[in-house]
C-alpha cells in the first residue's frame, strides 16, 4: 500500500501504521479512509495529500 503525503504540511500517512489518533486501524489503504478524514497535523482534507514518491 502507499504512503500519502500532505502538499501543506508534509506529513505522512503510512497505510501500515493508520491513525489510531483518529479511529484509523493499521492496514486502512489511503483510499479507505473516510471521505472526513483529515490531516492530523494541519486539518486538512485528503484532496491536499498526494502519493509519495
Amino acid at each position: 500500500m502507499k504512503k500519502y503525503v500532505c502538499e501543506v504540511c508534509g506529513y505522512v500517512y503510512d497505510p501500515s501504521v493508520g491513525d489510531s489518533d483518529n479511529g484509523v486501524a493499521p492496514g486502512t489503504a489511503f483510499e479507505d479512509l473516510p471521505d472526513d478524514w483529515v490531516c492530523p497535523l494541519c486539518g486538512v482534507g485528503k484532496d491536499e495529500f498526494v502519493p509519495e514518491e
